[in-house]
């Protein structure tokens, strides 16, 4: 499971710089007044080889009786809450406050690794000895603006997190993210693959708050399945614990191998399950596409071409998507899921070699040749297939402006047709002869 790690502390210590620094882009807003931040923003970050997600935080007033700060005290103590680890970021140039005191002890009753961060020191030496005091062990003096020090905490977290690295589950098989719109059946559907009542069903949509890793064996291959909470639309999530449900959700996607979209039948495919599809689509994770409560439908010979027609209007991002009919209630084709599970990773994993990629490329080519702008024409020397999970194509080409978008999604099909992707994203890169890779997807 992923773990996730929350920073803290009161408002306006430079939390939100300190995160965009750990996320590698500006994600936060930062400004200098209190209370900018005001729910909480998450970012997977990678240290010395440690995977981790990290949330950013309200500042934490303590005793301000204003809804709003109240409502950020809650948040930040739910985080807290499902927090592996916590970041306590204090304001060195201020020195210590009462509230750093009581939000100290806070942390202390949690009994989780905390690691304390005296932010807004340009000098490591200034004043972050007298943080001691504050009872959380050693201060690491940092300055978020500028990016100093933020490694030593870095170092600090991962060991208190333990073994967080990618190979760490790697005998776990296969790992499968069941992810969907809360009541979509995904409970039901992990019982019936796995044939033990492991995750809890029930009508109420967000029974399943966290995420529940499942070990199995099927046709001798070891599994690894995940359900996860239902994901809502951002407005529908006026819950702060189902929040971090969804965070961990969309956290075990980018972790997954495969992700399981269970969309529920009766309802059809709805807006917010086009969007988790956009989701694992952007993630370049292979996925299929579960059509539940597939017993509840009144059917004839071409039911399931009229729903995969429905799908393909939806999903038009996504053609390649692989679909199945099952009921999770009846348990019917239940087990064709994990046949697909494996079909479509086998497609992500596949490498072309790159002489019959080439070969294939030059057809694709003399069927229609690249495009001109302003009398230069498009060149496309040769392709390689560097990585799989998803494949990734790297075009070698003379001038890279000259792509059409048009022209990239004509090679793409043309790839498709050639090859077997079906139920997996692909990537097309194009690289200039004495340029850096630039990608145009």
């Amino acid at each position: 499971m992923t773990k996730i790690v929350a920073v803290v502390g009161r408002p306006n210590v430079g939390k939100s710089t300190f995160f965009n620094q750990l996320a590698g882009r500006r994600i936060s807003i930062t400004f200098n007044k209190p209370g900018v931040t005001r729910d909480r923003i998450y970012a997977d970050v990678e240290w010395c080889g440690s995977f981790f997600t990290v949330i950013d935080t309200g500042g934490i007033e303590l005793k301000s009786e204003d809804t709003m700060w109240k409502h950020i005290r809650e948040q930040a103590n739910l985080a807290v809450e499902i927090a592996d680890a916590v970041i306590f970021i204090c304001d060195g140039k201020e020195g210590i406050m009462p509230d750093d005191y009581a939000i100290a002890e806070i942390l202390r009753s949690t009994g989780k690794p905390i690691v304390l961060a005296v932010n807004k020191l340009d000098n490591p030496w200034d004043n972050a000895y007298d943080y001691y005091q504050l009872g959380l062990g050693e201060p690491f003096a940092v300055s978020a603006e500028h990016g100093t020090g933020i490694g030593d905490v870095l170092d600090e977290v991962v060991k208190g997190l333990g073994d967080c690295s990618e190979s760490s589950d790697k005998e776990s098989g296969l790992k499968i993210a069941v992810v969907g719109k809360p009541n979509a059946g995904k409970s039901s559907l992990v019982n019936k693959l796995i044939g033990v009542d492991r995750s809890i069903v029930s009508d109420i949509a967000g029974t399943t708050r966290d995420t529940i890793d499942s070990k199995f064996v099927y046709n001798g291959k070891t599994y690894t399945i995940i359900d996860t909470a239902g994901i809502r639309k951002k407005s529908s999530v006026d819950d702060d614990i189902e929040y971090y449900s969804v965070v961990r959700a969309l956290a075990t996607v980018r972790r997954a191998d495969v992700a399981l979209l269970v969309v529920d039948s009766e309802s059809g495919l709805s807006e917010q399950d086009v969007k988790i599809a956009g989701y694992i689509h952007d993630q370049g994770k292979p996925s299929v596409i579960v059509m539940n409560k597939w017993d509840l439908i009144e059917k004839d010979t071409n039911t399931v071409n009229k729903f995969d027609k429905k799908l393909k209007e939806n999903l038009k991002f996504m053609e390649y998507f692989k679909s199945v009919y099952v009921s999770a209630l009846t348990g019917k084709r239940v087990d064709k899921i994990l046949d697909e599970v494996e079909t479509v990773y086998e497609n992500a994993s596949r490498r072309i070699a790159t002489g019959v990629l080439n070969d294939v490329i030059s057809d694709i080519l003399s069927v229609n040749e690249p495009p001109s702008k302003n009398g230069r024409k498009l060149k496309i020397y040769y392709v390689t297939e560097p990585t799989a999970n998803p494949p990734t194509f790297v075009f070698f080409v003379n001038d890279a402006t000259l792509m059409h978008f048009s022209y990239l999604r004509y090679l793409e099909n043309g790839l498709r047709n050639a090859f077997d992707f079906t139920g997996t994203p692909i990537k097309l890169q194009l690289k200039n002869r004495s340029d850096g890779a630039q990608d145009p997807k």
